[in-house]
């Protein structure tokens, strides 16, 4: 709940506690403060543990840490009954963006491949395309040429 406090954080707020409420009240408020915690935790638990047992035997190793959408997604992707560990292991991202890169800009596929083979595989996503080395030339606005205004679609 609190990992990401720093230690400046930390010492602010035990300085502020301390103007706000006394060095005679602070102890009191933080027992107040421990036990309010401990009780919503105990409620928790209660609440967790009644819903397991409505839902039933099935649902004994039900989690609810899972039905947040990343922890879910996540307990999927690493389950194996789908296999999509051996497709994300045979899918090689360089080459797909290598094979995109060479369709956009028009080239032939096995001589970019065999650049990109030679550059380490790296590709330089900031370069700007060449369009004349585009079969059809695009031709470049003019500063009269504006898209049409949809009123609708703001």
């Amino acid at each position: 709940m609190f990992n990401d406090i720093g230690a400046l954080e930390l010492v602010t707020l035990v300085v502020l506690a301390v103007l706000v409420f006394g060095p005679d009240k602070l102890p009191k408020v933080i027992q107040d403060v421990t036990r309010t915690i401990r009780k919503i935790r105990e409620f928790s638990d209660s609440a967790k543990q009644d819903i397991r047992d409505e839902l039933g035997p099935e649902f004994k190793d039900f989690e609810f840490e899972d039905l947040n959408p990343k922890t879910f997604i996540r307990k999927q992707l690493d389950n194996d009954e789908l296999g999509l560990k051996e497709l994300r292991s045979g899918f090689d991202l360089k080459k797909e963006m290598a094979e995109v890169t060479d369709a956009v800009h028009g080239r032939d596929t096995e001589a970019a491949s065999s650049a990109a083979a030679s550059s380490g595989g790296r590709i330089d996503m900031s370069k700007k395309a060449d369009l004349s080395k585009r079969p059809e030339k695009a031709e470049k606005p003019t500063a009269d040429d504006r898209p049409p205004f949809d009123a609708d679609a703001t």
